[in-house]
């Protein structure tokens, strides 16, 4: 039986945003480039492991934003309790503008929406590599498919975890988002980000589906 279970936020005492994960390189330079085309400086190493906090992680469905420069992109997100390591689903909110001054800025500038559904990773670990991640952003009534792609393409996740803290495991209370895709047409701001996690083995997907609320910008 594959058993499911539900998110409490309450219990991360650590997030953790892992960049640069792809395992192409020309995928990963792909998605550098784009983010070079804003004004985003290259990373110093690939990966690499933004420290944000965790009072950032929300299962809400609307957040709100600074001005219009904002953008979500979906990700897996790795959970660890002391019972064990959970799999679920993410948007790695970021403020375009300010990750032009600096990408650890940015990061910390947005809510980061999460699915309140999560799998152990055991239950996939097996399958791992057939997992698909998508994302449709919607703006003025027109809604598109925004990103789409195996979680292949990024680096495996107890590889991920070595890297980060030495073990194949997390620490316990912490989460960790794991990398995103190339996006289709370019990076674009949204006024609903819908994002999936589809299983084809077990016949089973995470969903979750937020509103971003902009505020005004006074300068």
């Amino acid at each position: 039986m594959h058993r499911e279970a539900k998110l409490d936020v309450r219990r991360i005492r650590q997030l953790v945003i892992a960049g640069w994960t792809g395992r192409d390189v020309a995928a990963l330079e792909k998605h550098i480039r784009e983010l070079e085309a804003i004004g985003v400086k290259r990373p110093r190493t690939t990966p690499i492991f933004y420290r944000v906090s965790a009072s950032l992680l929300t299962t809400d469905d609307a957040i709100e934003v600074l001005g219009e420069n904002s953008s979500g992109e979906v990700e897996c997100v790795a959970y660890s309790f002391d019972d064990g390591t959970f799999v679920g689903l993410g948007s790695d909110h970021t403020d375009r503008k300010a990750e032009a001054v600096g990408v650890s800025l940015s990061k910390q500038m947005c809510a980061k929406p999460v699915s309140c559904d999560i799998w152990r990773w055991e239950d996939v670990a097996p399958h791992w590599d057939a997992l698909v991640l998508r994302s449709f952003a919607s703006l003025n009534g027109e809604r598109r498919l925004y990103q789409e792609g195996s979680v292949a393409a990024m680096r495996p996740l107890p590889e991920l975890f070595r890297l980060y803290s030495d073990r194949e495991q997390l620490p316990a209370g912490t989460a960790m988002f794991c990398g995103t895709l190339a996006v289709h047409g370019g990076i674009a701001p949204a006024e609903t980000f819908e994002m999936e996690l589809d299983d084809p083995v077990l016949h089973r997907k995470i969903t979750h589906r937020y509103r971003v609320r902009t505020l005004p910008d006074q300068g």
